[in-house]
């Protein structure tokens, strides 16, 4: 795990100085790699890469990079792990390829010269953004992992292309443009994030995850990026395969067992300490079940716990830990321990993310940074078998919503968004006042504008979209700004969603199987992936998810959706073979999402720092957002009124952002 920089240029003052400016970038990202650090450069072809380096396998010189083949045809930098790196080595080395060191990027290196990039690329397990010269052909290569684990962002201007693991390394480049991307920011309002390939300045892109992109000429505007592996295919592909297997439900249990078993163990080999994050829930502890299994020590486990009950869950992760046999450690944190980690979020993240549970992430890495340099982790569970109850309520309210005539459906919406949210909340309290405050639904004015948009989508599936948003309506924020001539009008020009897109494409999958889909192509790389990438790279913490093992996703979309969810419960899979090492009363009991009390703390100890970003002399450094509508959702806020705050967290997190990196329009 590590972080790398790297510019091609066609400017004759960017090639004389591009030592220094590879220096300069590289050391932006010392946290992710604080072990080792190097360069390569060749002036003449206008290319240089930088590194950062976090040593895991091979700590001998042996895997210093930028690391050139054997032939000097190709020269690399590369950030992640290559699982199975031995067995490609094995393969390599039959066919008479010689090694001079134990590292997976060696591996790698070898396999282009011996098969070819694009043909090497299929052969790799793991978790990877990967930058080659091929000196041959003069054509750089990046390329990004199947599910996007690792990052990648890629600035152009004439003349000049710059890449790296994190954006700060851009920003820090005298020629780079700090030109925000406007269109992007209904998207972030509504997801929390900046949907891929899309970035929050005007001239970045992310790669896109399983995708590559060729480049010959730093003059040329950006070529497509073209995909080596893709997500949707692989869900229609294993649908397919579900029509005629002929395999029983043990059967397919225990193949996913064999597989995780393998993922798992590829993962825990490791030349410096190793550990787990355990939540408590079903994910880590079946993976900490089979790390146990598989060690012959007891396996260091960590769980953070928190003064909130409602999110504490060390009594049920110290449970487990103590059923497995692990070495456990479990520290407590206050609220101004946790409120401590909100001023570092834009610095850390580099551009808008509002994920609440960043904070929760950035502690639990932080305790086990002290003890190992390596940690496997649970994520991937809700997303790869179907562990969200959004899926079953998004299906459930779309089949409904279909089920109503057209003409009854959009009058019945429209008359529940004819009212505010404030309204029907008021209305509510009058009608419910006899029944007991326990039982009494919250939040009905959102609840019921949710059902409104729904109800009133010209694309039934458009409702899940609602199901996941912060804003409902991020015009509402931004359509009143001063700088509206500059922005989109309206909903219908905003870039393509990519959410929708694959909500109405796959018509042989199901519409919950539709949502899990859209939420691995889109909210699984740029939310989740994203925030352990960041919370744990900003403290230098490898950390690894066997239940993202591709191998894994490619199986679970070829399993009967049974066996994901069924009779009211996700991952059903995952609980049946939890329950083989793990009494099911210790992990069978109500979801408590990971994640902070926002809307308490934004009216507690974040009171001041909210009211300061909200102030006439912050908020005139963002002219496109709407004053009132911000204002009138922090009164919200304060009265209970707007959920958990997650839609002013999201506005916060942006002023913040602009804040820390200033940048322009």
């Amino acid at each position: 795990m590590c972080g790398f920089v790297g510019i091609l240029t066609t400017r004759d003052a960017r090639r004389r100085s591009l030592g220094e400016s590879l220096e300069r970038m590289a050391l932006t990202i010392r946290h992710r790699g604080p072990d080792d650090d190097g360069t390569w450069q060749d002036a003449d072809a206008g290319i240089g890469f930088g590194f950062r380096r976090l040593s895991i396998l091979d700590l001998s010189p042996k895997g210093h990079q930028p690391m050139p083949s054997r032939s000097g045809r190709y020269t690399i930098v590369f950030n992640g792990e290559i699982y199975n790196h031995r067995e490609l080595r094995a393969a390599l080395e039959s066919a008479g390829t010689a090694f001079d060191g134990r590292s997976d990027t060696e591996v790698i290196l070898a396999g282009f010269e011996a098969w070819g990039i694009r043909a090497t690329l299929p052969k790799l397990a793991g978790m990877f953004a990967i930058a080659v010269w091929d000196r041959h052909e003069r054509t750089l290569t990046l390329i990004r992992d199947r599910l996007g684990k690792k990052p990648l962002f890629v600035s152009h201007a004439p003349g000049l292309v710059m890449f790296a693991s994190e954006l700060k390394a851009l920003a820090a480049d005298p020629d780079f443009s700090r030109r925000v991307d406007l269109q992007q920011l209904p998207a972030y309002l509504r997801y929390l994030y900046v949907p891929a390939p899309a970035s929050i300045y005007r001239d970045v892109i992310k790669l896109a995850p399983g995708h590559l992109l060729t480049l010959r000429n730093a003059d040329a505007a950006l070529p497509a990026s073209d995909a080596w592996w893709d997500t949707e295919r692989v869900a229609d592909a294993g649908v397919e395969a579900r029509r005629t297997a002929a395999m029983t439900d043990a059967a397919y249990l225990e193949r996913l067992g064999e597989l995780l078993d393998t993922a798992t163990r590829e993962r825990m080999e490791s030349d410096v300490p190793l550990g787990a994050l355990l939540s408590g829930g079903i994910d880590s502890a079946l993976i900490v079940a089979r790390m146990q299994k598989l060690a012959t020590s007891p396996v260091r486990t960590y769980t953070i716990g928190f003064d909130a009950e409602s999110i504490d869950e060390t009594a049920q992760a110290e449970a487990v830990a103590a059923h497995l046999g692990t070495a456990h450690s479990t520290i407590r944190v206050s609220s101004d321990d946790a409120l401590a980690v909100v001023p570092e979020l834009p610095r850390m993240f580099d551009e808008p993310h509002a994920d609440p549970s960043n904070i929760p992430t950035a502690l639990v890495c932080r305790l086990a940074r002290r003890d190992v340099t390596v940690a496997l982790c649970g994520d991937g569970g809700d997303d790869v078998f179907a562990g969200y109850n959004r899926y079953e309520l998004g299906r459930r309210m779309i089949a409904r919503v279909a089920s109503t005539p057209s003409l009854l459906r959009t009058l019945g919406g429209r008359a529940l968004l004819a009212l505010g949210a404030d309204t029907w909340d008021s209305i509510a309290h009058v009608l419910l006042a006899p029944v007991p405050s326990s039982r009494r639904p919250h939040l009905v004015g959102e609840r019921l504008h949710k059902i409104g948009r729904l109800a009133t989508a010209t694309r039934p599936m458009e409702g899940y979209r609602s199901l996941r948003a912060a804003w409902l309506d991020p015009w509402e924020l931004l359509r009143a700004s001063a700088l509206a001539e500059t922005m989109p009008r309206g909903a219908d020009d905003e870039p393509a969603d990519r959410v929708l897109a694959v909500l109405a494409a796959h018509p042989s999958l199901s519409v919950s199987e539709r949502m899990m889909l859209s939420d691995q192509v889109t909210y699984l790389a740029d939310d989740l992936l994203a925030k352990i990438d960041r919370t744990s790279m900003a403290v230098g913490l490898e950390v690894r998810a066997p239940l993202l093992d591709h191998r894994v996703v490619e199986f679970a979309w070829s399993m009967p959706g049974h066996l994901k969810y069924h009779a009211g419960t996700g991952k059903w899979a995952l609980r049946a073979l939890l329950e083989r090492d793990v009494p099911r009363a210790m992990f069978e009991r109500p979801k408590r999402w990971f994640t902070m009390p926002v809307r308490g703390w934004l009216t507690g100890g974040l009171r001041e720092w909210t009211e300061d970003l909200l102030s006439p002399a912050s908020l005139a450094a963002l002219p496109f957002l709407e004053p009132r509508v911000l204002h009138e959702e922090w009164r919200r806020v304060q009265a209970g009124r707007a959920g958990n705050g997650h839609a002013l967290w999201a506005a916060l997190q942006l002023i913040a952002w602009w804040r820390e990196w200033k940048p322009t329009v």
